[in-house]
């Protein structure tokens, strides 16, 4: 433990290790975002969500001199960081890429009033929880996101998870020294991270799609609503057939509750039935008629 809180605090951060940091951390960033086998798993978050760079900003600010240090050592930090990563995927996805940093030129800007108030949470008084709170509360937003995904796609997204809850204890307890401090931190991560899990489990994640239309075409099924549709393991969740006004057809709705290889079974009233098998992914599925 003692050498986790030596990061919070007992780091000689100079001016060139932390542009060195800066550095490695845009290009590592840049890199592990354009590993294919990595897609959808906790290893690429870095490139897409807030909490690794929650947890960096963090320690330059717990590791920085005065107000101003901390201030000045975020704001540039993230103004090479961040520029960095669209940088290194420029040869494999085009300059048009450079597009996407737009969404991170405000909360650079933003960083540098953010250091200068963070800075506070050195002082180990109540006001430096108070300065904490939002920043477990935007880790704990991760942490439901991660879970969700989870649990629609075990075990992806697992060690985000575990991430986000380790790191959320971690802060109180390495900021701050002062007792009640600390002990009034780990609640208010122990209660955030509960309510969490609870809305998950109340709550699980559902993907709502539609799956088959209704089709004359030779290669398709023309069917209504006298038809009936279900997974052969009804675990992964519901189905059911709909009208779209819009395009004046019938379609397949599903509720899918997890990630998978499944069959459907779109069945006639006569009990005719046509088999289809679905490859379902977090937010995207592919799918085609059993031969």
């Amino acid at each position: 433990m003692k050498a986790i809180k030596k990061l919070f605090g007992g780091l000689h951060l100079t001016w060139p290790k932390l542009i060195l940091f800066a550095v490695i951390a845009g290009v590592y960033t840049g890199l592990i975002n354009q590993v294919p086998f990595l897609y959808n798993t906790s290893f690429r978050d870095i490139a897409i969500y807030f909490d690794r760079w929650v947890l960096f900003g963090i320690l330059i600010i717990m590791n920085a001199k005065s107000n101003l240090d901390a201030a000045l050592k975020c704001f540039v930090f993230f103004l090479i960081s961040q520029p960095l990563v669209y940088l290194v995927e420029v040869p494999f996805l085009g300059w048009q890429i450079m597009g996407f940093y737009r969404n991170w030129i405000l909360w650079t800007v933003l960083t540098f009033p953010m250091g200068f108030v963070g800075y506070y949470m050195k002082k180990d008084k109540w006001w430096g929880l108070a300065i904490l709170t939002p920043m477990l509360a935007l880790v704990a937003v991760h942490y439901h996101l991660y879970l969700n995904q989870t649990v629609f796609s075990f075990p992806r997204h697992l060690y985000s998870a575990l991430f986000c809850g380790v790191t959320m204890l971690l802060y109180a307890l390495c900021i701050f020294s002062e007792k009640r401090v600390r002990i009034a931190g780990v609640v208010i991560s122990a209660l955030l991270l509960v309510g969490m899990t609870t809305w998950t489990i109340l709550q699980p994640p559902v993907y709502s799609t539609e799956i088959i239309y209704s089709s004359k075409e030779a290669d398709g099924v023309d069917f209504d609503d006298s038809y009936k549709a279900y997974f052969t393991d009804d675990s992964y969740g519901t189905l059911s057939i709909r009208y779209e006004e819009a395009l004046d057809s019938y379609m397949v709705h599903a509720d899918i509750r997890k990630a998978g290889n499944a069959e459907v079974v779109l069945e006639a009233p006569n009990g005719k039935a046509v088999h289809y098998q679905i490859a379902i992914e977090d937010g995207t599925y592919e799918i085609e008629k059993s031969k």
